[in-house]
C-alpha cells in the first residue's frame, strides 16, 4: 500500500476511521471477486486499488440519513 494514495484519500475521507473500513471492506469484495472499478497493473494490490477508486471517485460513502428518510 502506498503512502499517497492514502494521504490522498485522506483528503476525500477525512475520518482515518471510516476510511479503514471502507478500504477494509473494498478489498473483501475485491478478494471475493469484484471486479475492479479503475484500470489495474499487475504490481497494484487491493488496497492500492480500492484506495484509487475512492480518489478516482468510483466508490463514495452512502449518506445513511438520506436513505432512511425515502
Amino acid at each position: 500500500m502506498k503512502t499517497d494514495l492514502i494521504d490522498r484519500a485522506a483528503e476525500i475521507v477525512t475520518d482515518p476511521l471510516v476510511l479503514v473500513n471502507l478500504v477494509s471492506q473494498r478489498v473483501r469484495q475485491l478478494n471475493s471477486g469484484r471486479s475492479p472499478l479503475i484500470p489495474t497493473r499487475p504490481s497494484m494490490g487491493a488496497a492500492d486499488i480500492a484506495l484509487t477508486e475512492i480518489i478516482e471517485g468510483k466508490i463514495k460513502l452512502a449518506d445513511k440519513k438520506a436513505e432512511t428518510e425515502e
